[in-house]
């Protein structure tokens, strides 16, 4: 199952970090989407591990965007937590200024021959 949402980034929070039982360094990062949805309509979304964070690098706080993501939860003595990890964020916009084509501009005086019958 493939789950995304697109909406605004509205806001890009610090970067945790810490080291794991076993050793290993790691870092996360979460960041706010509104979808513009009546209700609920901000979605909190994390990134894990420095590649991951890299992704979010590229967009803007304000940028339309598009995340993909994966929800999953975790008990923890009797109660259940919630995961919202993203794993894609592409841009909505996608527009540039080189491929923004303008349509031909309508000159009424530089009529052509008319060869319509009425």
């Amino acid at each position: 199952m493939s789950l995304s949402v697109k909406g605004k980034l509205t806001r890009k929070l610090s970067v945790e970090s810490g080291t794991s039982k076993a050793g290993n360094e790691w870092k996360k990062q979460s960041f706010v989407l509104d979808t513009g949805s009546q209700y609920n309509p901000e979605i909190c979304f994390q990134l894990f591990g420095e590649e991951k964070i890299e992704m979010l690098n590229h967009h803007e706080e304000g940028s339309q965007i598009e995340v993909s993501f994966n929800l999953s939860s975790r008990e923890y003595n009797g109660r259940y937590f919630h995961n919202v990890d993203a794993w894609r964020i592409e841009s909505l916009n996608n527009t540039s200024s080189a491929e923004i084509q303008e349509a031909p501009e309508f000159n009424p005086s530089a009529e052509e021959e008319d060869d319509l019958p009425f």
